[in-house]
């Protein structure tokens, strides 16, 4: 089969096209040809080595859709030809064919095409998980994206809408990228970061917000903490602007009523993979209703994986950005 694969860490440049044998699924696991894979910046974090060293040909990709293309000892309830999307939690989207655990495959309801399943699996199901899980999002809260022009906070403005948001704000890189957000995804207003806090205790009448969604990292993070109205939570998940580690102060916590929490969804698939089977179902199911739309802006050839994670790396993108394979 065709892949895009590497054997070192570094940049875009050492993504490869290259020839591997096609996988086989073992026991509890399926067997997908994928027809496109979702771009996300926890590829560019294995790319570089986040989540280790690479053993040999490795290839990325945390979402895919698909078909079934063979079902593994003990798989009920799905059929080869069955159009599917999947999480990844060990990757292998960026290639003709994938093998991914029963538990995270998911059938696509008719209203939602591969294309659309795509960039699904791991967006939708971050998204939703961060709100109902870590977050524990309430009708009438206010809600703070970060990063709101991209994929995973797209969707979070959407879904925090669906599940009883009263309002919905963002903070994006550029005015570009605000107007973008503002226009295509329903928020009541998006701010370029810099600066933020004071223009969402502006638009808050000085009260702030209920939660901060942030996959952001650094001062960022810190000064979220002073824009949470009483009982705020901040909720983190990702560290794209790969920023040191902050030490936060507990003291600060407690006596201004705060919350700091967060979301990884790898660990949430070891440790409860029926937790995010439920998430990704939740969240696919209000694509599905028309509630949740994803914004694919970019569509790249597999062989183009390389360009697609510049314009990530470089903060470029917008929307939602997919390799179609098949």
């Amino acid at each position: 089969m065709r892949a895009i694969a590497f054997k070192e860490t570094g940049g875009p440049e050492v993504l490869r096209l290259v020839d591997l044998p096609d996988p086989e699924p073992g026991p509890g696991e399926v067997l997908i040809r994928v027809a496109y894979a979702g771009v996300n910046y926890g590829e560019i974090q294995h790319r570089l080595g986040d989540f280790g060293a690479p053993d040999g040909e490795t290839v990325t990709g945390l979402e895919a859709s698909g078909r079934v293309a063979a079902l593994g000892e003990g798989v009920e309830g799905l059929s080869v030809g069955d159009r599917v999307a999947a999480y990844l939690p060990d990757g292998g989207g960026y290639a003709e064919y994938a093998v991914a655990p029963a538990s995270f495959v998911l059938p696509l309801p008719d209203e939602v095409d591969l294309r659309t399943g795509g960039g699904a699996a791991l967006v939708l199901t971050t998204a939703y998980g961060v709100l109902a899980g870590a977050a524990r999002v309430a009708p009438g809260d206010r809600v703070l994206v970060h990063a709101a022009a991209g994929g995973v906070g797209s969707a979070a403005a959407q879904i925090a809408r669906a599940l009883g948001a009263s309002a919905v704000y963002g903070t994006v890189s550029t005015p570009e990228k605000a107007e973008y957000a503002r226009s295509t995804f329903g928020y009541d207003d998006v701010f370029v970061r810099d600066g933020f806090p004071e223009a969402v205790r502006a638009a808050t009448d000085g009260r702030g917000v209920d939660i901060v969604l942030d996959p952001v990292g650094g001062p960022t993070r810190l000064a979220s903490m002073d824009v949470l109205a009483p009982f705020g939570r901040v909720t983190v998940y990702g560290e794209a602007a790969r920023h040191p580690d902050l030490t936060l102060p507990v003291l600060p916590i407690w006596k201004n009523n705060r919350t700091l929490t967060g979301y990884n969804i790898g660990d949430l698939s070891r440790r409860d993979p029926e937790a995010l089977r439920r998430h990704a179902l939740s969240a696919l199911g209000l694509v599905a209703s028309g509630d949740v739309r994803i914004d694919i802006t970019e569509e790249y050839g597999l062989e183009k994986a390389e360009e697609a994670h510049r314009l990530l790396g470089e903060g470029r993108n917008r929307g939602k950005v997919v390799l179609r394979v098949a």
